[in-house]
């Protein structure tokens, strides 16, 4: 039994090209999450829990995170809606300091950028936080994978 993801695939129709950081934060996200993740769907009632491997599809519909999960060869297991209420300051804020950082990067000494990405490192982890209590009784899962779940969903939310 294979608890973990083996795709990802973010429904990004309707938002605007990605700029290159936006870009190649998705890239990173989807390898780090391909290479290593834990992912599991819970038992429900009387039914065992599905067997992963498990593939993943993303995305927002009617302002609601949509995780759609189904098995290796295609079969849906579930899909659950959750509420981006909860996560909408916590992504303005990341998206704030993500324009921080890459700004940084382009004109300031190393001391600085570290400071800047000390602190995107903690509203990442408060948005991952923040997942895992949504997730929970929906996915098995642990901190690292919810951090690159977190920010697929802000790629989700790039307005451009």
């Amino acid at each position: 039994m294979m608890n973990k993801l083996i795709s990802v695939d973010l429904d990004e129709s309707g938002l605007p090209a990605p700029t290159p950081e936006i870009e190649q934060e998705r890239r990173v996200a989807i390898f780090d999450l391909l290479e290593e993740n834990t992912f599991a769907l819970p038992a429900k009632g009387d039914s065992p829990a599905p067997d992963g491997p498990f593939k993943l599809a993303l995305s927002i519909i009617e302002r609601r995170l949509v995780f759609s999960v189904s098995s290796r060869n295609g079969e849906k297991l579930t899909e659950f809606h959750l509420s981006l209420s909860p996560f909408r300051q916590v992504i303005k804020d990341y998206f704030q300091i993500c324009e921080s950082y890459f700004d940084a990067v382009k004109r300031l000494p190393p001391a600085q950028i570290e400071a800047i990405d000390m602190g995107r490192r903690g509203i990442h982890d408060e948005g991952s936080r923040v997942l895992l209590e949504r997730l929970e009784g929906k996915v098995i899962t642990n901190h690292a994978t919810a951090r690159r779940l977190f920010t697929l969903i802000c790629v989700l939310h790039f307005k451009g």
